[in-house]
């Protein structure tokens, strides 16, 4: 199980985490490159080096249109300050506040973005759909806490058009990176948030800041003593979906890569995320076979389980596209597997059966959807204990691009097969079918 450990000893911040992501492939200028076409208006990816406390790391400098910008997210309640300054921000470059450390002003008139802008921009890009899902969600997450926060429905959150591209460009990064690097499980440190105060439109407020915590709600998170704001909304989000356990304890694992995600401030401590990329240490890898022969050996004998979350409810009364609607949400929301099926119900009326697979921990979001967008007045629940194929992904370089092949074992059986999304790119861009690019990726792969 390839396994992603996350130091947010320091707090977390966007351009942080896609710094340290960047250094952990092989080939990151390939990447970079490959990072610059997806689309995004006016954006461009500049990573530097850099060093703190004698620590030598990446900064992801993100240029829009030319200009590298240090404020993002602004919501409608603070769009027209514009003394706003990073107390961690030169940590970073997103925050909805106005921080104690940035020091450019602007002049320009301002305009800004709902909800939906952001999902245009996001549709517009070159990227699998996975990934674009992945970047609404965590959207999502930061639209939804400005909007209990400030007490307004979802569609009246308004991000500062400055900022947008900005904010699209880190998480986007973070999420192109996770899904490349083809990582089962993301566990990460509890979250120093810092403390102290933060300087807004509307005057003084406490660290962390109050849409950064309530995203960080139900996550371990302390203030250690380092004062000023270390975890802005959109590294609190990213955390929130992407990371499935937080402990102090790395697990046991064979680190493959590390990286180093700097930001720009200086503190006592290095500033930084580390990010440690490896496999899951198993007992039984210590004869002299040949350690590719061994790793498919023990992948196929290995006997994971692991315990899933099934939400049930009976539906009559919707249309076939308001229970689409339902399954698409509870995608973005990151359910495992969501499906229907038809039933028989009260007064020989039919019905659709809608079942949603999802981890445990994602219990309470997952019925607030239900409960949201579907008729049901009660959704059942069960626990099963399931048993589960070792799931690997390899990235291949091939003459049409790279391709991803995934790979599961377990049980004393071995699968492969291509990622979906890249055949279909290359059937398109070869004008062949399917089966033919499959062929062809074998014949060259093989």
């Amino acid at each position: 199980m390839r396994v992603l450990y996350l130091d947010c000893g320091i707090g977390a911040a966007g351009d942080m985490l896609s710094a340290a992501l960047l250094e952990l492939f092989p080939n990151p200028d390939a990447v970079l490159a490959d990072l610059n076409a997806i689309g995004i208006p006016g954006v461009e990816y500049m990573p530097e080096t850099t060093v703190k406390n004698g620590v030598t790391g990446t900064h992801m400098k993100v240029l829009v249109n030319g200009v590298e910008e240090s404020e993002n997210l602004y919501t409608h309640e603070h769009h027209h300050e514009h003394e706003h300054t990073h107390e961690h921000g030169e940590h970073s470059h997103e925050h909805e506040h106005t921080h104690e450390h940035g020091e450019h002003s602007h002049e320009h008139e301002h305009h800004h973005s709902g909800t939906r802008d952001i999902e245009k921009i996001v549709s517009g890009l070159h990227l699998p759909e996975n990934v674009k899902t992945d970047v609404l969600s965590v959207y999502n997450i930061i639209a939804e806490a400005e909007s209990a926060v400030h007490g307004k429905n979802i569609n009246e959150i308004h991000f500062h058009e400055v900022g947008t591209m900005d904010a699209v460009a880190d998480v986007t990064a973070v999420c192109y990176f996770i899904r490349r690097l083809g990582i089962d499980k993301i566990i990460a440190s509890p979250v120093r948030t810092g403390f102290g105060e933060v300087h807004c439109a509307h005057g003084i407020l406490p660290v962390p800041a109050p849409a950064t915590a309530l995203i960080l709600k139900d996550i371990p998170i302390y203030s250690g003593d380092i004062k000023g704001e270390l975890c802005t909304p959109t590294g609190a989000a990213l955390l929130k979906y992407f990371v499935k356990e937080f402990d102090y304890n790395m697990p046991v694992m064979q680190v493959k890569s590390i990286g180093y995600g700097m930001g720009k401030k200086d503190f006592p401590r290095a500033n930084c995320v580390r990010a440690m990329l490896g496999d899951i240490w198993e007992k039984n890898n210590k004869n002299n076979k040949n350690q590719d022969a061994q790793e498919i050996e023990n992948a196929e004998n290995m006997k994971n389980t692991d315990d899933i979350l099934e939400l049930s409810c009976n539906l009559d009364d919707m249309t076939a596209e308001e229970i689409g609607f339902v399954m698409e949400k509870l995608y973005q929301d990151g359910a495992k597997e969501v499906y229907t099926i038809p039933v028989g119900m009260k007064k020989n009326r039919p019905g659709v059966l809608l079942c949603v697979l999802c981890d445990i921990e994602r219990r309470e979001k997952t019925l607030e959807i239900l409960f949201r967008h579907t008729t049901t007045i009660g959704v059942r629940e069960a626990v099963f204990h399931r048993y589960i194929l070792n799931r690997e992904e390899k990235i291949c370089q091939t003459p049409y691009g790279e391709i991803r092949r995934k790979y599961v074992a377990g049980y004393g059986v071995s699968r492969m097969k291509y990622e979906y999304d890249d055949l279909t790119r290359i059937a398109r861009e070869q004008g062949v079918s399917l089966r033919e690019a499959r062929r062809t990726l074998e014949q060259y792969l093989n």
